[in-house]
C-alpha cells in the first residue's frame, strides 16, 4: 500500500502507472471516497469533543442545567450512532480501493501490454549441441524411474507426483546446495512456518484485495470445519504458504529495527503450495507446473533508499546467476515489463534456463523490489541516525525452486546412452558423490 498522501500529491503519475500496468482501478474514485472519509473523521471528532464538553459541564451544573445538556448529549449521542457506522462501512470501500494503488515503477522498466515484451537483458552459457534427439524431462523421468507422474495423480490429484530414487538425490543436492551458496553469501537461514494466518499473507501482497478470494488467489486455505468457510466467521483463517516470501518478511511484522542492523540478509527454505488458478490448459503435463515443490528463497531489508535497493537487486540477482553458471545451465536474465509487472513491484527481473527437450526457455528465479509497498501492511519500520521512524523497503528473490532447474538438469546433461551427468557442484551432496545417473 502506498500513503494517502504521497496518491494525493501524485495523482497523475499514479494514473500513468495504473495504465501501465494494466490494472482495474479508478484513482479518483479512490480520491472521493478519501475526501469523504476524511470529512466523516473529522465531523465525528468534533462530535465526541463536544459531547467530552458536555459531560464536563454536566460537574458544575445545577439541576436545570444539567437536564438540558443531557438533551444535548443525547443529540450528539444519536448523530454519533449514524456517522460511525457510516464512517466503518467508507472506510472498508477506501481499504478496497487502496490495497489496489500500484507502485510507481522503476524509470528503467520498459513500458508493455504483456510477458510477450519482456526485455532480454542478455544471455549466457552455450546450448547443448546433441548428435540424437533430446528427450524430454517426462521421458527422461520415466526410462530412469525418477519421477512417477501417473501414481502421483492417483493419490494427489491434477499435477501430483512422486519424485523417487535418485530424483529424490538431485533435489535435496539442489535445495543443500543453494542453502550453502547463501550461507557463503553472508546471508541467515530460517526455516519459516507454511500455515500462515491472513495477515502475512496480504502483507506481502498475495490477496488480490482486502481478504482471501478463492476464485482468484492461487493459495490453498486450510479448512477443518463449516467455521473455516464462513466469511463472517472470526475464528482465524490459516493458508498453505506458495512460497517463504511471506512467512520471512512477516517475521518483522509491527517491528521497528535500528538503522545500523540494516540491510537484513534472510534466506528460508520451504515446501511450497501452488493452486495454479490462472494456468489452466498450460504445461499440464511434466514437472513444469506443479502444486507442491520445494524452495529456497532470499529476502532483503534495507533502508528506504532506491539507491540500496537497486545494489541489493543486483547482488540478490548476481548470487543467482552465479548458482546457474556453477551448474552449467545456459540461461538468460529478462528485466520483466510494466503489463507483467504486479501492483506492489518496482523493478523485477526473471532468470529463465535453457530446457532443451522443451525447446524453449522457462523461469527458475524472479527477484522483485516492492520499495515500503508490503512495509506498510506488515508496519515494519526502522529508526534512522537522527531518530525518525521510516518503512523499510523490501526485496525477494528466488534462489532455487526444485521442479524447473531438476528440468533444466534433466534435459541438458542427458547422454545419448539415456545417463544423465551429475552437474559437478552438485557431486559432493550426492548420495555416494553419484556424478552419473544411469538406466
Amino acid at each position: 500500500m502506498l500513503d494517502i498522501k504521497y496518491i494525493r500529491k501524485n495523482r497523475e503519475k499514479i494514473e500513468k502507472t495504473i495504465k501501465d500496468k494494466n490494472l482495474d482501478l479508478n484513482l479518483l474514485e479512490l480520491i472521493e471516497v478519501d475526501k469523504e472519509r476524511v470529512a466523516l473523521i473529522r465531523e465525528i471528532e468534533e462530535l465526541k469533543s463536544l459531547k467530552n464538553d458536555l459531560n464536563e459541564m454536566i460537574k458544575s451544573a445545577d439541576d436545570g442545567e444539567r437536564q438540558e445538556i443531557i438533551k444535548k448529549g443525547k443529540i450528539f449521542k444519536e448523530k454519533l450512532e449514524v456517522k460511525e457506522p457510516l464512517l466503518r462501512e467508507v472506510n472498508e470501500k477506501f481499504e478496497a480501493l487502496m490495497v489496489k494503488v500500484p507502485t510507481v515503477q522503476a524509470p528503467d522498466v520498459p513500458i508493455g501490454e504483456s510477458e510477450d515484451e519482456n526485455v532480454v537483458v542478455y544471455e549466457k552459457g552455450e546450448k547443448p549441441q546433441f548428435s540424437f534427439t533430446p528427450k524430454t524431462h517426462v521421458e527422461i523421468a520415466k526410462d530412469l524411474d525418477l519421477i512417477d507422474f501417473e501414481q502421483g495423480a492417483k493419490i494427489s490429484g491434477y499435477r501430483g507426483y512422486y519424485l523417487k530414487n535418485q530424483g529424490v538425490d538431485i533435489v535435496m543436492a539442489l535445495m543443500m546446495y543453494a542453502m550453502q551458496k547463501m550461507a557463503s553469501k553472508g546471508y541467515r537461514a530460517m526455516i519459516p512456518p507454511t500455515l500462515i494466518k491472513e495477515r502475512a499473507l496480504f502483507g506481502t501482497g498475495y490477496f488480490s484485495g482486502t481478504k482471501y478470494n478463492p476464485d482468484v488467489d492461487e493459495i490453498y486455505q486450510v479448512v477443518s470445519s463449516k467455521e473455516d468457510l464462513d466469511p463472517n466467521s472470526k475464528k482465524e483463517k490459516k493458508f498453505l504458504v506458495g512460497t517463504a516470501e511471506p512467512g520471512l518478511l512477516a517475521y518483522y511484522a509491527d517491528k521497528v529495527l535500528d538503522e545500523k542492523d540494516l540491510p537484513i540478509r534472510i534466506y528460508g527454505f520451504s515446501q511450497c503450495y501452488r493452486s495454479e488458478i490462472g494456468s489452466h490448459g498450460r504445461d499440464t503435463t511434466g514437472f513444469y507446473r506443479v502444486h507442491e515443490f520445494m524452495k529456497v528463497e532470499q529476502i532483503v531489508l534495507t533502508t528506504a533508499s532506491k539507491e540500496e535497493v537497486d545494489k541489493m537487486q543486483e547482488e540478490m540477482v548476481k548470487i543467482s546467476e552465479e548458482i546457474h553458471e556453477e551448474l552449467g545451465l545456459p540461461y538468460r536474465k529478462l528485466k520483466i515489463c510494466t503489463g507483467d509487472l504486479s501492483t506492489g513491484k518496482y523493478r523485477q527481473y526473471d532468470l529463465e534456463a535453457w530446457m532443451p527437450g522443451l525447446n524453449r526457455w522457462g523461469e527458475t528465479g524472479s527477484a522483485s523490489i516492492f520499495l515500503d509497498w508490503q512495509a506498510r501492511r506488515l508496519n515494519v519500520k526502522y529508526k534512522d541516525k537522527e531518530g525518525n521512524k521510516k518503512y523499510v523497503y523490501m526485496l525477494n528473490n528466488t534462489v532455487l525452486p526444485s521442479p524447473r532447474p531438476l528440468i533444466a538438469i534433466l534435459e541438458n546433461f542427458q547422454q545419448e546412452d539415456g545417463s544423465i551427468k551429475i552437474p559437478e557442484v552438485l557431486i559432493p551432496f550426492m548420495p555416494h558423490n553419484t556424478s552419473v545417473i544411469k538406466k
